[in-house]
């Protein structure tokens, strides 16, 4: 299968991608992961991002589309993957319709309000890195360390954040479903009861 994953920060991607990964044997590619592996080979591409980056300024589509095709250029035509945090515009979303044929977009919805108390309780261990909860530990669960609060994970920047997902994701939710690739799942239950609507609609995709 070649999937696309949507939703907002906060939404579980990364979660409910291990669990895809470890059912089906999927690749997971963030293009979080491509950036930072363009900038440590000092490719072109990477230098070029880099510019933008260093301005404080969005990687424009073009430099965005050519690091994914190459990426994508690497499976091979029988191998599977889910692409995290690509396309996440329409442009985008046409040049990988021209690079691939996909076999479902999953959108993970949370409501807002829920995504903010989640992200602005979050909290990393200083120590191995874990992400938990304030609402469940003062500690790290893992190994007992100190937590920590992102910068990005306060209420102000979570609201900005989930405000230029809307902006962006509406007209891809759209450009899905007209094609019939969109599969919702709501992503504001626990990640077992996530999983489980995931598989269900991956297994009855496939038949």
């Amino acid at each position: 299968m070649r999937l696309v994953l949507l939703g907002a920060p906060g939404a579980g991607k990364g979660t409910q991608a291990a669990l895809i990964k470890e059912r089906h044997g999927l690749a997971h590619v963030s293009t979080g992961d491509i950036f930072r592996e363009n900038l440590k080979n000092s490719t072109p591409l990477g230098f070029e991002a880099k510019k933008y980056m260093d301005a404080g300024q969005l990687v424009p589509d073009e430099t965005v589309m050519k690091m994914v095709g190459e990426k994508l250029a690497e499976f091979a035509a029988d191998e599977g993957f889910m692409l995290d945090g690509f396309p996440r515009t329409v442009a985008q979303a046409e040049f990988l319709e021209g690079k691939t044929k996909l076999d479902g977009v999953i959108l993970f919805n949370v409501d807002d309000e829920a995504i903010v108390k989640r992200l602005s309780s979050r909290a990393v261990c200083k120590d191995c890195g874990n992400v938990t909860t304030r609402l469940e530990h003062d500690k790290c669960p893992s190994c007992g360390g100190e937590l920590y609060t992102r910068e990005d994970d306060n209420e102000q920047t979570v609201r900005s954040r989930l405000k230029v997902f809307h902006e962006q994701t509406e007209p891809l939710v759209k450009f899905y479903r007209d094609r019939n690739l969109l599969l919702e799942v709501d992503a504001g239950q626990k990640p077992e009861e996530v999983f489980a609507r995931v598989v269900e609609l991956l297994d009855h995709d496939k038949n």
